[in-house]
């Protein structure tokens, strides 16, 4: 078992915070996780370190997943059931399934992160979540070391959020996650006007899911920073879905504001436009700041704290429910 102590934590979170773990392993299996959780030490789960803002040194064992495996565990001439580990990087992972023809994931491409991370908060791009596909995963329950696998129901998935963030957060670690895709015979999904305007400058007609996460990469490439170039964790915000008869008071003053109808008494509206009508959008404090191609990205341009980062959000949260009546959610995991 080798811990590593005053472990700085710096290439562990896609923010770039330099913080420090007092006891810090790297988890290459689930036996070694039980191994591990028989210490009963404090500990703080770390996987790809892509939805959290670190503010302060971690005074804990800070298990690092790095458990790698993908197995294919039952197909059908439409289907296929696959299972990753939960250490597996996200992205790789969705290009994984795509080369081999494995549909439903290619709308979540280039999504920072880790598998294991994924159930917990329902990731989500284009018009997908995680949860259309997923079939179950299996944890381990920190206290007693016993596995158990969550169905999709049990999983209690919502926007950004399953019963890992609620009822049972701080109580499990996921170790794999296994998803059903379509085999062959694919649903495509360009719901979103973005990627239907990538298409069409490619001249596709009939894109493949190898198109779509083409044209779903070069899109998040447009708006969104490399966190292997600047610190950040994409969306740092939800976007707010804001009752209907809100979302008409707003547009009578402002007409160009884009929506997406959620039902007949709610609406959800891009975060990014409100932060960026606040006047937010490529604004800098020091290593602080916004980016300057997508407002709902709160960005370190090298030597930022966690703490400045959160300073910078609660100023946009302010300006933001003062000018729209709206308040923001946080997407990311402040720590």
């Amino acid at each position: 078992m080798n811990i590593e102590y005053k472990k700085s934590l710096k290439k562990y979170n896609t923010f770039g915070i330099d913080v420090t773990a007092s006891e810090f392993i790297s988890i290459q299996s689930e036996g070694e996780l039980i191994e591990v959780l028989k210490l009963q030490k404090p500990f703080f789960v770390l996987s790809g370190g892509s939805n959290m803002l670190l503010t302060k040194n971690i005074e804990a064992l800070v298990i690092h997943m790095n458990n790698k495996g993908i197995s294919v565990e039952n197909t059908s001439d439409t289907s296929v059931q696959i299972k990753a580990m939960a250490g597996e990087n996200w992205h790789d992972f969705v290009q994984y399934c795509v080369t081999n023809d494995y549909g439903g994931l290619e709308n979540l491409s280039l999504i920072p992160g880790c598998v294991g991370s994924a159930p917990i908060q329902n990731i989500g791009a284009y018009g997908v979540e995680l949860k259309d596909s997923f079939i179950r995963c299996s944890a381990i329950h920190i206290k007693t070391r016993e596995k158990r696998i969550f169905t999709k129901e049990e999983c209690m998935f919502g926007y950004r959020n399953s019963i890992f963030k609620n009822d049972i957060k701080g109580q499990y670690i996921i170790t794999s996650v296994t998803f059903e895709l379509t085999h062959k015979t694919h649903t495509i999904n360009t719901s979103y006007g973005a990627i239907e305007k990538e298409l069409s400058k490619n001249e596709i007609k009939q894109p493949t899911i190898r198109d779509i996460a083409n044209a779903v990469i070069a899109i998040r490439k447009s708006k969104l920073p490399d966190p292997k170039e600047i610190g950040n964790s994409g969306s740092f915000f939800k976007n707010p879905v804001i009752p209907t008869k809100l979302f008409t008071e707003i547009k009578a003053q402002y007409p160009e504001i884009p929506s997406y109808p959620v039902d007949d008494q709610t609406t959800k509206v891009p975060a990014g436009w409100l932060i960026e009508q606040c006047g937010f959008k490529g604004k800098r404090w020091g290593d602080a700041g916004i980016h300057k191609n997508q407002a709902l990205v709160l960005v370190n341009y090298g030597n930022a704290t966690g703490k400045e980062i959160v300073e910078i959000s609660r100023s946009i949260q302010k300006e933001v429910a003062d000018k729209f009546n709206i308040v923001l959610e946080t997407e990311v995991n402040i720590i």
